[in-house]
């Protein structure tokens, strides 16, 4: 059975209809992307699946337990966390009280340490940072305090929407290599990324979104392949 599967969700704004039926499933310790242009309902689908929107219509359900009459904080507290789009840190906090507010509703104060031990190993330019405000850092900089804030919460499943949006190249390798080393580590991935390449060669599975559909599935590189892929996301 898979970690996180989503049935048959529509969501609407007002009278506008984003999702019209989206059906996907994830695998646990897996990688699974979506891919899609500007405006197709990809971060719509993970705000609704974090709690951040309520679907009208359909199910959703993560390790088995229904999601949809849970507001996000109880989602979060589930094991599934979302690092949202645009990095969304406490830019007024320090660095060291980023990661600190991930791990709030946690009691246990000594794995807290050595999580934050941790994410100091997995992004080692926040130890020289961390008494420095969030807000002052460079976009690449924030984008690690957001991906580690996220993991202070311990989660299974990790929901990333454009974790590489308006990073240099350079600092996208290392994006895509961080989210390579969380899942290694047994975090269960899906991501929403407008880099279709680098997202589907990194990814178990792949589902492409078009005007709140799912029109295509498939293996990560099999979708690197299809020519229809290719022709629309890949240049």
């Amino acid at each position: 059975m898979a970690l996180l599967s989503v049935n048959s969700i529509r969501v609407f704004y007002d009278k506008i209809e984003a999702l019209k039926g989206v059906s996907l499933e994830v695998e646990e310790k897996k990688i699974v992307t979506l891919v899609g242009a500007n405006g197709a309902g990809k971060s719509t689908t993970l705000r609704a699946i974090s709690g951040l929107l309520h679907p009208r219509h359909g199910e959703i359900r993560f390790d088995g337990k229904p999601l949809i009459s849970h507001g996000a904080h109880e989602i979060a507290a589930m094991g599934l966390v979302q690092v949202p789009e645009g990095r969304r840190i406490f830019g007024r906090l320090t660095v060291d009280e980023n990661l600190q507010m991930g791990a709030f509703t946690r009691k246990d104060r000594r794995e807290v340490a050595a999580d934050k031990e941790k994410m100091m190993s997995l992004f080692p330019r926040l130890r020289e940072r961390l008494k420095q405000i969030a807000g002052t850092l460079s976009g690449g900089e924030q984008q690690m305090v957001a991906t580690a804030r996220a993991m202070m919460a311990r989660p299974r499943a990790l929901l990333m929407d454009e974790p590489s949006m308006g990073l240099a190249p350079m600092m996208v390798e290392q994006v895509f290599e961080t989210i390579r080393t969380i899942n290694a580590q047994g975090v269960t991935i899906l991501l929403v990324e407008q880099n279709a390449l680098m997202a589907l060669s990194i990814a178990d599975y792949g589902y492409v979104l078009e005007s709140g559909h799912i029109v295509l599935s498939g293996k990560g590189a099999e979708l690197i392949d299809d020519e229809r892929v290719r022709r629309a996301y890949l240049g």
